[in-house]
C-alpha cells in the first residue's frame, strides 16, 4: 500500500519539477518625443534609446530649432543651435528595469546660426555689421542627470537636465561655450 501511495507521488512531484517557469519578455527598445523643449524653447526634440540590460543603456536624440527668427517679436526662450545630433550612454540606479534615477554622458554635434552677424573687431576698434547669415558647427562633450519612469504597459516618462561644452568650433565668433541639454520627454517602450 505504502508503495502504491509513494509512485504516484513521485510522478506528481516529477512532473511539477519538470515545468518551467516562462521568463518574462523584456522590452529593451524606446521611441520618445521631447515635450518640455516644444513648449519651452519650440524645437522638436526625438529620441530613440536601446536598453542593453536592466542598468544601462545607449541612444541618440535628433533636435530641430523651430524658432522663427524672421518674426518681429520675441515670443520666449530660443536654443542657440538649429540643429543637434546627440548620441548618450544611461547608467540607471535602481532594482528595476533601466526605471528611476540616472546619470548621462553624451556627445553633441550641433550647428549654431547668427542672422545678425554683426561683432566688434578690438584691433580696429569698431563695430562690424556684415548683414549676412554665419554657420558655426561644433562638437560638444556633457553630462546629464534625470529619473524615469515606465508602466506596466510601456508608457514611459522621463525627465533630466544637463550641460555641455562645445570642445571645437568651426565659427569661434559667435558660437556659444556651453549648450544644455533639457527634457520632460513622453513615449513608448517596446
Amino acid at each position: 500500500m505504502k508503495k502504491l501511495f509513494l509512485i504516484p507521488l513521485l510522478l506528481v512531484t516529477a512532473i511539477s519539477f519538470s515545468q518551467e517557469e516562462k521568463e518574462p519578455v523584456v522590452k529593451k527598445h524606446e521611441l520618445k518625443a521631447n515635450a518640455f523643449n516644444l513648449i519651452v524653447f519650440k524645437a522638436a526634440d526625438f529620441s530613440y534609446e536601446y536598453l542593453i540590460d536592466s542598468e544601462s543603456s545607449v541612444g541618440a536624440s535628433l533636435l530641430f530649432n523651430l524658432h522663427d527668427d524672421s518674426s518681429s517679436y520675441d515670443d520666449g526662450p530660443e536654443y542657440q543651435e538649429e540643429f543637434a545630433f546627440t548620441p548618450f550612454y544611461r547608467r540607471y540606479f535602481s532594482s528595476k528595469y533601466a526605471w528611476g534615477f540616472f546619470i548621462e554622458t553624451f556627445g553633441m554635434y550641433n550647428v549654431q546660426n547668427d542672422y545678425d552677424s554683426g561683432y566688434y573687431d578690438y584691433t580696429n576698434d569698431i563695430y562690424v555689421n556684415t548683414n549676412a547669415k554665419e554657420e558655426s558647427s561644433n562638437i560638444a562633450f556633457g553630462i546629464a542627470v534625470g529619473a524615469k519612469f515606465v508602466s506596466r504597459k510601456g508608457f514611459a516618462f522621463e525627465f533630466f537636465g544637463g550641460a555641455g561644452r562645445n570642445v571645437f568650433s568651426s565659427n569661434d565668433r559667435f558660437a556659444t561655450e556651453i549648450v544644455p541639454r533639457l527634457g520632460a520627454s513622453f513615449g513608448y517602450r517596446f
